[in-house]
């Protein structure tokens, strides 16, 4: 049997004397794009951070293709970084650099790319994403919607093994947020390997292949979008998506 690509377990995180996090595991096949549900608070933000180790997890295990990733050991650490891409909810690009340079500052100092190189690995990543036109402009210079999809471009370039998004549209305008999810739904059909927190419902119901719900550090449901979602079923899951969607009617 193939191992897991990635598996996280027991992860527990307490910040400010507040438990955040407590006894979260999950495990994902290549290809699998698994989707956390929960309110705001609930944090999914956090476990996606110390999935990365952006945040370290004060318990609990990681493994990357069957490896356990030993945190004290910081190039393995750094390795396992540059395997684990992450998407940010506001973006993370370097104001002071083109979007060009954006992507190819990473392949530089962290893959030893020569500079024509990096440039050119940047340019068939921006394309990828849409924004090979943009290369020449500054974050400041871009909507929200496209200096997502540099970020995403910044990650894809170093050939991920698994990328993490943190609501990567909840930054955006709602009339922007169909373009980072457009490219997204291209990364899942490709057989990109994806954690992602979301508020989109509609996304996850056509594309996840698991959802998990957490609130108060817990994940409490996990399952299919057709079994958590379906029409008349009973799950806490199913109860926060219907607010939501009752909110955005109301709003």
């Amino acid at each position: 049997m193939m191992a897991d690509l990635l598996r996280v377990e027991g992860i527990g995180k307490t910040l400010g004397g507040r438990r955040i996090l407590n006894d979260c595991a999950l495990s994902v096949n290549r290809g699998d794009l698994k989707v956390l549900i929960g309110p705001s608070g609930a944090g999914k933000s956090t476990l996606l951070q110390c999935i990365n180790c952006l945040i370290p997890p004060d318990e609990g295990e990681i493994w990357l293709d069957g490896e356990r990733l030993d945190r004290t050991n910081s190039a393995e650490l750094c390795a396992f970084r540059a395997h684990v891409g992450m998407i940010f909810q506001d973006f993370n690009l370097f104001d002071h650099l083109p979007a060009g340079e954006n992507v190819a500052i990473a392949l530089r100092r962290v893959r030893g790319f020569s500079r024509a190189q990096a440039r050119e690995r940047a340019l068939t990543e921006l394309a990828r994403v849409g924004l090979v036109d943009r290369a020449h402009l500054y974050p400041a210079q871009l909507s929200g919607g496209q200096r997502q999809r540099v970020a995403i471009a910044r990650a894809l370039a170093m050939d991920p093994r698994v990328i993490l998004l943190d609501e990567p549209t909840s930054a955006l305008d709602p009339e922007l947020v169909g373009e980072v999810l457009s490219v997204i739904q291209e990364l899942a059909r490709g057989g990109m390997t994806m954690i992602m927190a979301t508020h989109q419902v509609e996304f996850a119901r056509v594309l996840a292949t698991e959802i998990l719900f957490m609130e108060h550090g817990v994940i409490i449901e996990r399952g299919a979008p057709e079994a958590l979602l379906a029409e008349g079923r009973a799950s806490r899951t199913r109860d926060f998506c219907a607010r939501l969607a009752e909110f955005r009617i109301n709003d």
